[in-house]
């Protein structure tokens, strides 16, 4: 895939678009909005982690491979919110007490979340390099862009606290945005190291769509039913999944 490096810096795109916002915007990100990406890419990743990640998997190595690899992928990201102190944005369950300010806490929740949704997008694109892991470009693509779009609110969760605590701007933003860099460089790793990471194909593929689920159940579905216009969010998410099945059955 020619465009690899492009399809590695979308999630990181959208973190920086997230974070943009402080930029134009006085208040917390309209509720609606808010409510419409998060369902879109709850729908997006759901899709992408059954048909562009488990399903490959599944052709690949059987079943016994896929279920070790996706309850690796929840373990991962279960252990990652156990030692990691965080704060998530819906008041859910917190990582280890520390003495972090509750804005480096949501940065930390933000950061170590990016790093496997990177490693799935590096994943699906040394597939389709591969070209032995039933993986195509439109996947990867598709994969990229359903994280870049939840991506967009994590990073004005970042940046806009900040703002409000009397940081300048640029520097909301720029922390804001930088949370999403671990993205790409976790993408990149994995392509790096794509001899050896191809023959684990059956694993990571499962392992890769076990994070992303997590990342859905435990981050975005929570937060989109929360307070108002959660029936908004179930639509967004219904376009979502029906998007993103189309790219992966259709054009991919």
């Amino acid at each position: 895939m020619n465009n690899a490096c492009l399809v590695l810096l979308i999630p990181f795109l959208g973190t920086a678009l997230g974070a943009a916002f402080v930029f134009f915007m006085k208040k917390a990100m309209p509720d609606v909005l808010q409510k419409i990406l998060l369902g879109f890419a709850s729908g997006v990743m759901v899709a992408a982690s059954v048909w562009s990640l488990l399903i490959p998997g599944l052709d690949l190595g059987g079943i016994w491979p896929a279920i070790f690899g996706l309850l690796g992928g929840f373990a991962f990201l279960l252990l990652i919110d156990q030692v990691t102190p965080h704060l998530h944005p819906v008041g859910g369950p917190e990582g280890p007490k520390s003495k972090l300010s509750k804005t480096t806490k949501l940065a930390l929740a933000v950061t170590i979340h990016n790093f496997p949704e990177g490693m799935a997008v590096g994943v699906a694109i040394a597939g389709a390099l591969s070209g032995e892991a039933g993986m195509t470009a439109a996947g990867a693509l598709a994969l990229s862009l359903g994280i870049a779009i939840q991506n967009v609110p994590e990073g004005a969760i970042v940046s806009m606290p900040l703002r409000a605590a009397g940081n300048s701007r640029w520097k909301s933003f720029w922390v804001g945005a930088l949370s999403g860099i671990v993205e790409p460089i976790g993408g990149a790793l994995v392509i790096l190291l794509a001899s050896a990471v191809t023959p684990m194909m059956p694993y990571l593929l499962p392992f890769a769509a076990g994070a992303m689920l997590y990342v859905v159940v435990e981050e975005l579905i929570p937060e989109a039913s929360q307070g108002n216009h959660s029936n908004i969010a179930t639509m967004g998410f219904a376009i979502g999944f029906v998007l993103m099945m189309v790219l992966d059955v259709v054009v991919g």
